[in-house]
């Protein structure tokens, strides 16, 4: 008699997706990048063969992470209706390519009275950021051409 095993399939959800189109013409590095209906520019530095007109790629990634985590933080307070005036965040990138080791340095500030429970609270809550938790996941970069 055979004997029936039991199938097991596993999906991997996405919970989240974004589509981010960049188109570079012969203007040296000068990028318009879109999602959905916004446009930015991307650039390079002058001493780095760019015209210096919009943030370099890294500063974009830096940028992902500072304002996500200010918007995550800023939900959090809004439903627990404490006085923050402002969400001060500051990110530092720095990459080391031949240890293949980057550190963002993140250093949080607020404008408000927030008790020792609060503020940390509120680390959690900024670790709980989406781009946080993509940046410390492990990451998978699929490439095509067409």
């Amino acid at each position: 008699m055979p004997v029936r095993g039991i199938k097991l399939s596993i999906q991997y959800s996405k919970i989240m997706a974004v589509t981010v189109k960049a188109n570079l013409g012969k203007t040296k590095y000068y990028t318009e990048v879109t999602a959905g209906e916004n446009t930015i520019i991307t650039d390079e530095p002058i001493d780095k063969g760019g015209q210096n007109k919009g943030l370099n790629p890294m500063e974009i990634l830096a940028t992902s992470l500072a304002s996500c985590t200010a918007a995550t933080l800023r939900m959090y307070i809004e439903r627990k209706e404490w006085d923050v005036e402002n969400i001060n965040v500051e990110v530092e990138l720095e990459n080391f390519p031949l240890t293949k080791r980057a550190v963002f340095k993140r250093d949080i500030s607020f404008d408000g009275i927030l008790d020792d429970e609060q503020c940390k609270r509120l680390h959690t809550i900024a670790d709980a950021c989406p781009v946080h938790k993509i940046l410390t996941n492990d990451i998978e970069i699929l490439t095509k051409f067409s």
